[in-house]
């Protein structure tokens, strides 16, 4: 679980609108596919971001107290990796919350390039970060990082560095993690580095408490995203009638995050009648956990070459330099 542009979508939008569009269109193909899937992207209306947040503070949600730590523990030593003159390019930007550790620690670098697809949400937040540090040029890219996107002119000639934290890498699948990792390479350039956050292999019971907390927030945010298909695309699910479900996939080393039909019942979406047997489940969202050694065999064969790791004292989670060749 990470948010990111790759799994967030801005308000809720008018039918009709091509984001609607494209809502009905993945949320039917996901539904009438064996087995049901949904993309882990729709988890983020207002309520879901809000629940998200809420996640993030939970005492067993370990990742983003782990990551933070770490970045502040080590930004000296992520600092002095950044050259002079630098440009910072942020995979995901969101509220750039960890990105202000790495902003205030290298002193030397020239620009920031948050790139969400939230333009509006952008634009806010590159307002802020105008004020906050003043030497640095803000140029915000309103893109779907997931696929190719074009560098500001204005960063043309400066060394590059790009930002991926949040372990959203897990949530790509293996092959699409190869793929984002090189397509970032051609982006950033010719030595570059990168800089990503990677969740960790652990104990399994780390691992189900931080899915499953005892407020049931988590449960609660994988559920509102059939509210949003009620809501947005018309649908007649009957929320009380799910359960969730995370569990730990040993053998492809993911949580799976899954929404189970308690009884044996059919659903009304878009035009469609979509049958649920019990127990049946819609698959919502993996989130894959590496090994150190794992996640640096991935970025050698995507084309980088690992320079350092970070983890934190109970080697729950890691952040990687990497150089692009």
């Amino acid at each position: 679980m990470a948010r990111s542009a790759l799994a967030r979508t801005a308000l809720p939008v008018e039918p009709g609108h091509p984001e609607a569009t494209a809502f009905a269109a993945d949320a039917v193909a996901g539904l009438t596919a064996m087995p049901k899937r949904l993309p882990p992207k729709y988890f983020y209306d207002v309520a879901g971001s809000e629940l998200f947040e809420r996640i993030t503070t939970l005492p067993e949600y370990y990742p983003t107290r782990c990551e933070l730590g770490i970045l502040r523990d080590h930004a000296v030593d992520i600092a002095a990796l950044i050259p002079q003159g630098a440009a910072l390019i942020e995979f995901g930007s969101g509220a750039s919350v960890k990105t202000r550790i790495v902003l205030g620690a290298a002193k030397g670098l020239a620009a920031y390039v948050p790139v969400d697809i939230s333009a509006d949400f952008l634009e806010r937040q590159a307002v802020e970060l105008r004020k906050e540090y003043p030497g640095v040029a803000m140029l915000p890219v309103a893109a779907d990082f997931s696929t190719p996107f074009e560098l500001p002119i204005a960063i043309k000639g400066m060394p590059r560095v790009g930002f991926f934290p949040g372990s959203t890498i897990g949530n790509f699948e293996p092959h699409e993690a190869c793929t984002f990792m090189r397509q970032a390479g051609e982006t950033l350039g010719p030595g570059a580095l990168f800089i990503v956050g990677v969740d960790l292999v652990k104990d399994l019971r780390v691992l189900q408490k931080a899915y499953n907390d005892k407020q049931r927030v988590t449960a609660k945010f994988n559920l509102n995203l059939l509210t949003r298909i009620n809501r947005e695309l018309g649908a007649n699910f009957d929320i009380s009638a799910f359960e969730h479900h995370a569990f730990y996939n040993r053998e492809k080393s993911r949580i799976e995050m899954h929404l189970a039909s308690m009884k044996r019942q059919k659903v009304r979406l878009c035009g469609e009648t979509i049958d649920f047997r019990a127990g049946e489940t819609i698959h919502t969202e993996n989130s894959y956990k590496y090994s150190v050694e794992s996640f640096g065999a991935m970025a050698r064969g995507s084309g980088w070459r690992p320079i350092e790791v970070w983890t934190d004292a109970d080697k729950c989670f890691s952040v990687h330099a990497l150089r692009w060749a």
